[in-house]
């Protein structure tokens, strides 16, 4: 079942999906298929489907924060504007995070959504 928001936190090997409301959080994870050494970046083809993937995982989501480490959720960003214009549609915003626990990526996108709404003057569910 879909939520109104999402985090998602994500590197190239691979995605935590968090969808949330007031009362309960949906976690899944989303690795990719292949792995690749540190000096090599991941392959195009490869890169693309483990996008996918997590495209699928927000399915009917209306508002998604993606964050990460590195370059992938400006990249995740990127690719579904070209592929998957409803999730492009619903990202509100890509920045860069650590690797925090799934918690604190809730708490972080609740603060997060909570002043977008605040801003946009839309109250939304949370």
């Amino acid at each position: 079942m879909s939520k109104f928001h999402a985090v998602v936190w994500m590197d190239h090997q691979e995605a935590h999906v968090l969808q949330f409301d007031p009362e309960s959080v949906e976690a899944a994870r989303v690795k990719a298929r292949s792995h690749h050494p540190r000096h090599h970046g991941p392959d195009a083809k490869a890169l693309a489907e483990f996008y996918n993937h997590v495209a699928q995982a927000l399915a009917g989501v209306h508002e998604v924060l993606v964050v990460g480490p590195g370059a992938a959720h400006d990249e995740f960003h990127a690719h579904c504007s070209k592929h998957v214009p409803a999730v492009a549609k619903a990202i509100v915003a890509s920045q860069k995070a650590d690797h925090p626990t799934d918690a604190q990526l809730v708490a972080l996108a609740r603060q997060y959504f909570n002043k977008y709404d605040r801003m946009a003057g839309t109250p939304t569910p949370m």
